[in-house]
């Protein structure tokens, strides 16, 4: 970074560790760090702590019991201890439901299902983003063994009608099995899963405010799974390994924190990201956004900036001192465009071009004045070097910017 300002809105990818979260995990490296399996006092007061720390992650996915709570490393190892657990129970159903604008952890788990002999629909959306409940619905039949779709988008933040969803399906065959992606829906808006027909959810700690390498899984005490890590008891034999005591003991209070801060996640992170989008929107001629206007989590946006490369667009902004991303941080690393933005219809002279921008309650007013600074002559100066001159004097134009 050749500026020494740092604003980031990449929250989407994952979020700074709160400084309380930190104090709060730091005696459980070296004060108490005893094997929580183990009799003596030291590895007690570590099980005790996990217990507390399962009943407060009960409270926050809002379930009923904290014998449906289990922790595991990521989001990733939610959606595929999930997934996997749930088929290696019941191998008497072969077709799988899922989005085409999953994240990777869910739709590459699907894809190698399809190569294991499973039978996949893969449900469309619209352009705004939202998913084709339609479809969706009239893809289940006798053999559906399972439905996974998420809660909010992870790079348009579009929210999906998950307890309509998993309603329905079980209204059209009662054993089909219903895992919710809550990864980026966790922190941003209030979960009840306790009130749906939802068997599952993960989440990941480090989308709000705890460390990375913990997330938790919720799975409903009617439905079975057998192990993805197979070894000792821990985690009631669903998950072995010694507990990373410091990390659940972190997302716990960062969870906590996180349902405290729902209101003000829904009024001033929302209006923030509003007048972002807003402003670019406004003063960016060639700006489009990629998502429903309305039908999102409070912090995200994602827009396109048609003709001009994403790449650039970013080494540009971090050049003063803006952090974001071009899509999931899972994928940032390809070429490739957006699946999401695929499957939703966008432009493909937008394409390439599309920025999201992701806030979190720690983004100030005087960082967004200077991101919507920034944007116009970033875009403005790669716009003079795109190859695509003609297009963008007929846009600008067409907008009546000229």
């Amino acid at each position: 970074m050749t500026n020494s300002k740092l604003i980031y809105l990449d929250n989407n990818a994952t979020t700074k560790v709160d400084e309380k979260v930190v104090e709060e995990m730091m005696p459980y490296f070296s004060k108490y760090y005893g094997n929580p399996s183990s009799m003596y006092e030291l590895g007690g007061v570590n099980s005790k702590k996990i217990q507390e720390s399962r009943e407060i992650i009960k409270e926050f996915f809002g379930a009923k019991s904290a014998k449906e709570i289990f922790f595991t490393a990521s989001g990733s190892e939610s959606a595929n201890m999930a997934i996997r657990g749930v088929l290696d129970v019941d191998k008497s159903k072969n077709h799988l439901i899922t989005s085409k604008v999953e994240h990777p952890c869910v739709l590459n788990v699907h894809k190698q299902l399809e190569k294991e002999g499973y039978s996949v629909t893969y449900v469309g959306v619209n352009s705004d983003g939202e998913i084709n409940k339609e479809e969706l619905f009239n893809a289940v039949t006798d053999k559906t063994a399972l439905v996974s779709c998420m809660y909010a988008n992870n790079e348009t933040g579009v929210i999906f009608p998950v307890e309509e969803i998993a309603q329905v399906v079980k209204s059209k065959n009662k054993n089909t099995k219903v895992f919710v992606d809550g990864v980026q829906a966790a922190g941003k808006i209030k979960l009840d899963v306790k009130n749906t027909e939802i068997d599952m959810m993960g989440i990941s700690g480090h989308k709000f405010h705890a460390p990375k390498g913990i997330g938790a899984l919720y799975v409903n005490s009617s439905t079975l799974i057998s192990p993805l890590v197979i070894g000792g008891h821990q985690e009631r034999g669903k998950r072995a390994g010694t507990e990373n005591v410091p990390s659940i003991v972190g997302m716990a209070l960062a969870a906590q924190m996180a349902d405290d801060a729902l209101a003000y996640e829904e009024t001033t992170v929302k209006r923030l990201r509003d007048k972002l989008e807003t402003n670019l929107l406004s003063k960016i001629y060639n700006a489009r956004l990629n998502s429903s206007p309305y039908n999102r989590v409070p912090n995200t946006t994602n827009i396109g900036f048609e003709y001009v490369e994403g790449e650039l667009i970013l080494l540009n902004m971090n050049d003063v001192g803006i952090c974001a991303s071009s899509g999931s941080a899972c994928t940032s690393g390809s070429l490739d465009p957006s699946h999401v933005l695929k499957a939703m219809g966008v432009p493909f002279t937008a394409l390439h071009g599309s920025i999201r921008f992701s806030l979190s309650r720690y983004t100030t007013e005087e960082e967004i004045d200077y991101t919507i600074s920034k944007m116009p002559a970033i875009i403005d100066k790669l716009a003079k070097i795109s190859p695509f001159q003609k297009e963008l004097q007929e846009l600008k134009q067409r907008k009546g910017f000229i």
